[in-house]
């Protein structure tokens, strides 16, 4: 079966009952994981950016301060792993740096933390590569805003990655969604592909399981008129469920692409041909 994975990231705006929330709707949804964010603000974000002005729902704050208040603090993972584990769901995040990386490796495979995943952002950062590869946990690698041989390079140093196509834009335009890329990464790598969609709606991403995607992950939203910068290329609950349950449709319709003549056919045949 295809993994659904519900992308949280930064749509909690720091707020644990948020994100609480979040997860319930991607349990209701019938997703199989969680995804947040885990970032040092000091390593991730470029010294040039820090004191620039940001508008926010808090006041107006550099931007160094914004990444710090919607950034989770290492208790309130604890508190999240918890409600995950209690609530049914697996969780994982996006390492943005070598200390987050080392934070989530503490979170041990056999505690329903699979993965560990490497954004589109950092796919060139060797040494983060490296100390993820150091973890009990399979590695998700986006691709987005890479060049082939910049995946080339990193396939190389990682070995075996999930590697997620995606286009690094938010909301993504259909004509640069680029889907049979999904074929092409399998084709060249030999490895398991999923889907990472920035898109407005929900088909293009359903059509990406019809071309080979084992992985399929969406940002979620309670609403998207919420205030945050991934919120309007986000799926709302609603949405959510739609798209789980036309992907499990999809993989039922999808068959095991051998011809065989159904026993719901043979009247129709039998008439027909006599």
């Amino acid at each position: 079966m295809v993994e659904v994975i519900a992308e949280i990231g930064i749509n909690h705006n720091g707020s644990v009952p948020i994100a609480f929330d979040l997860i319930d709707a991607a349990i209701e949804a019938g997703c199989d994981y969680v995804k947040f964010q885990k970032r040092d603000p000091e390593l991730a974000v470029p010294i040039s950016q820090w004191d620039k002005p940001k508008s926010t729902p808090w006041g107006e704050m550099t931007y160094i301060e914004y990444k710090r208040r919607m950034e989770f603090r290492e208790s309130d993972y604890h508190t999240i792993h918890l409600y995950c584990k209690t609530a049914g769901i697996k969780w994982f995040a996006s390492v943005w740096d070598i200390p987050s990386a080392v934070f989530m490796d503490a979170f041990r495979v056999d505690r329903g933390v699979p993965y560990i995943k490497i954004p589109s952002a950092c796919l060139t950062d060797d040494m983060l590569l490296l100390k993820a590869k150091e973890t009990d946990k399979q590695i998700i690698l986006s691709t987005g805003m890479s060049t082939i041989e910049e995946i080339d390079h990193a396939v190389e140093i990682l070995g075996n990655p999930i590697l997620m196509h995606c286009t690094s834009t938010y909301p993504t335009k259909p004509e640069e969604l680029n889907l049979l890329m999904i074929p092409a990464l399998k084709k060249r790598y030999g490895l398991k592909v999923g889907y990472s969609g920035h898109e407005v709606g929900l088909s293009t991403t359903v059509n990406a399981v019809a071309l080979g995607a084992e992985l399929v992950e969406r940002h979620i939203t309670l609403d998207r008129s919420m205030w945050g910068t991934d919120q309007s290329a986000s799926v709302e609950p609603q949405g959510l469920k739609r798209l789980v349950r036309d992907i499990r449709k999809l993989e039922v319709a999808l068959g095991d692409g051998i011809k065989k003549v159904y026993d719901s056919e043979l009247p129709i045949k039998e008439k027909l041909r006599g």
